[in-house]
């Protein structure tokens, strides 16, 4: 994959995210790119998967979904706002792609697939770090710990067969999870990455899986492949990393790091211990305006 054409992709990417609810035509995202628009068609697709206007479809697809899941919206209003031609034609756009008709669903939100493409840069600066390790790196690592309590609730998750870590997750599970999990209008914080306590892992299952708490008295539907496991009360020790540039591979980094404060991190100085066999420990989306996020189940000493 050469960086050349993952860097046009990345900017046609960026440009449609920004304007999802503007005319674009083809050769202006052309110009923006700085090629032709055969050869945008051509290397978007190749390294997405999607056409640009596929991908855009579903940017407002995915959009006008969220706007009538969480506001009073009329669904020719969000039709309009995502420029679809007319209520009939985004209907059809709606129930092809979530299998429910926009209508039903401003109703009575259920879980659906929502599209959260992933950066293409990013993919590659990953792919092309390697093993690089950060062990002869003199970096100061500043690190913000805080207690905070979970009530009981429950877990809706999707499970793989052998994942240990989010990559190897995707390769299983596959990479659209996610947008499931931010469908979930009953859920009480965003999706996490989750690594299982052994109690919560039947045979033949990953330790680590992907998923998003909700109520204790959920009785919503459950997506076809997750299942919902009762998680009990319980202190979680909350490491979050500094600011870190997302148009790189700083986020591997700052992973890193945190992982590492955490391996060293002695909470008995404060009137902890590690509670693993109690809870799951969770991570957050990695996000630079806040820094990584990794929680770690702790109890009273």
């Amino acid at each position: 994959m050469e960086l050349e054409k993952v860097m046009a992709v990345q900017k046609m990417q960026d440009y449609l995210g920004r304007n999802v609810c503007s005319n674009i035509t083809l050769s202006a995202l052309a110009r923006h790119c700085g090629y032709s628009p055969f050869y945008c068609v051509r290397i978007f697709k190749e390294l997405t998967g999607r056409t640009p206007f596929e991908y855009l479809r579903m940017l407002r697809l995915t959009q006008a979904a969220l706007k009538l899941r969480d506001g009073n919206v009329k669904v020719l209003d969000t039709a309009l706002d995502f420029l679809f031609d007319s209520h009939e034609g985004f209907t059809r756009a709606f129930s092809k792609e979530f299998g429910v008709t926009p209508s039903r669903y401003s109703r009575r939100p259920s879980p659906i697939r929502l599209f959260l493409p992933s950066p293409v840069l990013s993919y590659y600066l990953f792919t092309q770090r390697g093993e690089k390790s950060m062990e002869n790196k003199e970096q100061t690592t500043t690190v913000f710990v805080q207690v905070i309590e979970r009530p009981e609730r429950k877990l809706i998750l999707k499970r793989a067969k052998t994942a240990e870590d989010y990559f190897a997750y995707c390769e299983e599970a596959g990479c659209d999870i996610w947008g499931i999990l931010c469908s979930v209008k009953e859920a009480l914080y965003e999706p996490i990455g989750v690594w299982l306590p052994k109690k919560l892992i039947p045979g033949g299952t990953s330790s680590y899986v992907q998923g998003v708490e909700v109520p204790a008295d959920y009785s919503g539907e459950v997506p076809e492949g997750f299942e919902t496991v009762t998680l009990a009360p319980c202190s979680m020790m909350v490491f979050q990393g500094t600011e870190f540039d997302d148009s790189d591979d700083s986020f591997c980094d700052a992973v890193t790091r945190i992982q590492k404060a955490i391996g060293q991190y002695q909470p008995a100085v404060y009137g902890y211990a590690w509670a693993d066999d109690d809870a799951p420990r969770f991570q957050l989306e990695p996000q630079g305006w806040r820094g990584y996020i990794e929680a770690r189940p702790v109890k009273k000493i």
